[in-house]
């Protein structure tokens, strides 16, 4: 039996929406994705595994449609998952179990943004040339600010919640454009958590810096 035969019952239509069929493997994505970022705004340890088995899901379902950059910035999240994992447990410094909330540095935002703009141009250029895709700026435009959010909450740099807004608001038409109708609701009710984990990652930040408690660089 072929790893095409053993995804191959992911990709069948579970539903229609819309008059566009849904397969497994965009629910189980919406599913896990929902979970994924409740567990971020609360901070919870296990929206690292559960951001891992989510970008499996999103690898099939964006190669299918065609968002080639998207579906290679999975790959990325799941390294990035790793590191993260790994961040929030044992970054916090001497003596602290948890990785606390902080701001992000003059110097942090000077060198994501440096990257995020070469890294839109240089995928735009490439989705451009060497695939079928028909929105490289925008793919590779969501590509780039989800990679300086995702640097940014493995972190825990409260700004990574702007990025990820950011990023949501195409995103949401995007995957509409795409007829990806549960994705693109998936990624509203994302803007949304996006919003709360703002709200208490401030919160929490604002906190700290009440009590003098010292936030490693």
């Amino acid at each position: 039996m072929s790893l095409a035969d053993i995804l191959e019952p992911l990709q069948q239509p579970l539903v229609t929406v819309l008059g566009t069929p849904v397969s497994w493997t965009e629910v189980l994505g919406f599913g896990s994705g929902a979970l994924c970022v409740w567990l971020v705004a609360r901070q919870h340890l296990a929206n690292w595994p559960i951001g891992i088995a989510n970008n499996l899901f999103f690898i099939l379902l964006f190669t299918q449609s065609g968002l080639y950059a998207d579906a290679g910035l999975q790959i990325v999240f799941i390294a990035l998952a790793a590191y993260g994992w790994w961040t929030w447990t044992h970054g916090g410094g001497p003596g602290a179990s948890v990785l606390p909330v902080r701001g992000t540095t003059r110097t942090e935002w000077t060198w994501l943004f440096a990257a995020g703009a070469a890294g839109t141009l240089l995928l735009t250029l490439l989705l451009s040339r060497a695939t079928d895709s028909t929105v490289p700026f925008w793919d590779a435009l969501t590509t780039s600010l989800s990679l300086m959010a995702t640097y940014g909450q493995c972190r825990k740099r409260v700004e990574s919640w702007w990025l990820w807004i950011a990023a949501d608001v195409v995103y949401i038409p995007l995957y509409a454009y795409k007829e990806l109708y549960l994705t693109s609701l998936l990624y509203l009710g994302f803007l949304t958590l996006c919003l709360i984990g703002l709200r208490g990652w401030s919160r929490d930040l604002a906190a700290d810096r009440r009590e003098g408690v010292a936030v490693p660089v």
